[in-house]
């Protein structure tokens, strides 16, 4: 009997505590008050955006002066980084046995000019006395052929006279177009081998290029832009320096590459600029922005009011108390806005604060809350 009474209390109890946490029924959870939320108007405004692509300055003319002769440098006419023009002797290689070369070449020329005209008056000679059949016909046929002889000696000699007028002009490296030259690559005593030893590089400055690339997409957008002429105050293509100053001349297309990229899908389009206080150097990395053919009167939001969910762009849109929930394709950012391009309307209240605690058709409250610790307003 003692066993069953205890089975009894424990089982009572178990039921008594049951009942005390079931409680009271409840007849329904309370509403949750509105989220407390802060709103602007989507308006319309000037919206001048650029799209943007890495770039490399590139000189129109950039040439490698190699030596094309042998010898030892004995001249050096210029100052590194300088501007040279057309013609400027740079270098001088040893040219003692060239200008030998050619004195020799002058007077073999003029020894084969003696031989020819010897040989040429024999035969004269000896052509006037057959027609008189006072000399036999083997030594015409031995003149004709000595003339013929020395006629290609001085062939011969003339075109080794013009070789050797090359290399000797080849031992005085010449700038080729007018440009910056580079820092010299060899100095005075210095062997230079032909066609193998880098003397120096010159480029051209002015105009100078940018090289990017696009997609293929935008050949025949760019491809409406070529031709097209530099106005006052054309922004059409603008470039930003390595330091993030904006480059203050405008420029314009200059080529757009014949093929595209198989392996890339993209074209190269070279962009001129004048260049008259050098600030261009060949080889700068910059960015170059091309003016976004979309520019305009765009709606425009503050870039706060969007989020981001699976890769697609919403804002909420508040009716009355109601936050509803919309879509959004979104262009450039400007400063601490962004272009709309459609999901919403001018006029629409969009939601800027306070949406990050909402759900789609949530109750709000225009006017957040003040923070903790901040004074109330009388």
């Amino acid at each position: 009997m003692k066993k069953m009474n205890h089975f009894v209390l424990i089982s009572a109890t178990g039921l008594l505590g049951f009942a005390a946490c079931k409680g009271p029924a409840q007849k329904g959870a309370p509403a949750m008050p509105p989220t407390s939320v802060n709103i602007t108007e989507a308006s319309e405004a000037p919206a001048v955006y650029y799209d943007k692509f890495p770039a490399t300055v590139t000189a129109l003319n950039n040439v490698e002066l190699r030596s094309q002769v042998a010898g030892f440098i004995t001249g050096i006419f210029f100052k590194d980084g300088e501007v040279v023009q057309q013609g400027k002797p740079l270098y001088e290689i040893d040219r003692r046995k060239y200008q030998a070369a050619y004195l020799q070449a002058e007077a073999n020329i003029a020894s084969a000019k003696a031989n020819y005209n010897r040989a040429k008056k024999d035969d004269e000679r000896y052509k006037r006395l057959a027609e008189q059949d006072a000399v036999a016909r083997q030594i015409l046929d031995n003149a004709e052929a000595s003339l013929e002889t020395t006629r290609s000696a001085l062939a011969a000699a003339e075109a080794n006279l013009a070789a050797v007028r090359t290399d000797l002009d080849y031992s005085l490296v010449k700038a080729p177009f007018t440009g910056r030259i580079g820092i010299s690559q060899v100095r005075l005593g210095a062997q230079v081998s032909p066609g193998t030893t880098l003397l120096n590089t010159i480029s051209s400055e002015n105009p100078i290029a940018v090289d990017f690339v696009i997609n293929e997409t935008d050949l025949s957008r760019f491809a409406a832009l070529q031709g097209k002429s530099i106005g006052a105050g054309d922004s059409t293509f603008r470039l930003q320096l390595p330091d993030g100053t904006m480059y203050r001349h405008g420029g314009r297309i200059l080529a757009i590459d014949r093929g595209v990229d198989n392996q890339t899908a993209t074209v190269k389009v070279r962009i001129e600029f004048s260049n008259p206080e050098n600030q261009l150097k060949d080889g700068m990395s910059c960015v170059l922005q091309v003016l976004n053919e979309q520019s305009g009167h765009r709606l425009l939001l503050p870039y706060k009011a969007v989020t981001e969910q699976m890769g697609e762009y919403f804002v909420f849109v508040a009716k009355d108390t109601i936050a509803v929930q919309k879509k959004v394709h979104l262009g450039p950012k400007i400063a601490d806005k962004i272009v709309i391009m459609d999901g919403i309307q001018a006029g629409d209240k969009v939601i800027t604060e306070g949406f990050q605690r909402l759900r789609d058709s949530g109750r709000i409250q225009i006017g957040m809350p003040p923070a903790q610790g901040a004074p109330q307003k009388k």
